[in-house]
């Protein structure tokens, strides 16, 4: 038998692999921890479903309607906009600036089926909502089943 030296970092940076794959299989897009290292910004999004539709909200501080696209691609709805930076007045001096600007994209892959002909967007206080109608066949029939 022979003696084999234990390295910990190693079994730890496995470990962090496997993590980091198991999270981009759930969340496809931009990993999470990635996100702060590029400096990119990304909207905070909420994806809710009621009986008859799934609903998206998306939080777009300072943006317009016209900065904004939105797109469905089979189950993937696509955001995707720019936010414009503000411009720097002649005598300002900025001591740290935080807020993010640029092109951003999120891409949100749609549980169910949804009717593609009466999906509407409204856009309000930085607000877009997105309301997706479920198709007929992807709503949940309620089924009764007796216990014997």
């Amino acid at each position: 038998m022979n003696i084999v030296p234990w390295k910990p970092f190693g079994e730890l940076t496995t470990l962090r692999k496997e993590m980091d794959s198991l999270w981009d299989r759930f969340f496809p897009e931009t990993p999470f921890h990635e996100r702060f290292l590029t400096h990119e910004w990304l909207p905070s999004v909420d994806l809710t479903e009621t009986k008859d539709k799934l609903v998206v909200r998306a939080e777009l501080p300072g943006l317009d309607t016209k900065d904004v696209d939105i797109t469905l691609n089979e189950d993937v709805l696509t955001i995707r906009g720019e936010k414009k930076e503000e411009k720097e007045e002649k005598d300002e001096h900025r001591f740290f600036v935080e807020r993010y600007c640029g092109t951003f994209e999120r891409k949100i892959k749609l549980p169910t089926l949804v009717k593609t002909d009466k999906i509407d967007a409204t856009f309000k206080n930085g607000i877009l909502t997105i309301n997706l109608p479920k198709s007929e066949e992807a709503k949940k029939k309620e089924i009764k089943i007796k216990v014997h």
